[in-house]
């Protein structure tokens, strides 16, 4: 991959998580975090981890979107309310700004200041390496994760749920504290 390509992806990369802290609506912020998770992947293969990128879109950018998605429409989140302005706009147009002059000093750089890129060993990426880490090394932590993830939904389930003769699922928690 092209430096240049990989700093625009990086970069974008970057922008993309920015608007998943910037926005206020939930279903704006899970694309946008969608849209991080896919250029993440994009650079992933264009390291030669195919599989590892494709992992990611089926992965997280698929499934576990799909489970926050469950879990906002549940817990039936609303846009949130406050102060309107362009001030946000403005932080986003200037980081945008920035970052664009960052990339292009670093595609106009002389190439001592340039970023060197290595070459990653055979089988780098490859279905058998990944296997090999995560069934060993990273056992553990997958399983702690899958059992996080299950917890997480079992939450969100309690906490939108409805008692018998509510129809607001907040008004079960306020008679229970």
């Amino acid at each position: 991959m092209p430096p240049f390509l990989y700093i625009f992806l990086g970069a974008l990369a970057i922008v993309s998580a920015l608007g998943v802290i910037v926005q206020r609506n939930p279903i704006h912020s899970l694309l946008a975090l969608i849209a991080t998770l896919m250029t993440v992947a994009v650079l992933f293969i264009g390291e030669d981890a195919v599989v590892v990128g494709f992992l990611q879109i089926i992965v997280y950018a698929g499934a576990i979107m799909v489970l926050f998605l469950f879990v906002i429409w549940l817990l039936n989140l609303q846009v949130e309310t406050g102060p309107t302005g362009h001030l946000a706009l403005k932080l986003f147009g200037s980081l945008t700004a920035a970052l664009l002059a960052t990339e292009l000093f670093f595609i106009l750089a002389p190439p001592h200041l340039q970023v060197k890129f290595t070459h990653e060993p055979v089988g780098y990426g490859s279905l058998a390496s990944l296997a090999g880490k995560l069934f060993t090394d990273y056992l553990v932590a997958f399983e702690v994760t899958s059992v996080l993830l299950l917890a997480a939904v079992v939450g969100s389930v309690a906490l939108a749920r409805r008692l018998p003769g509510t129809d607001d699922p907040r008004a079960a928690r306020k008679t229970a504290s």
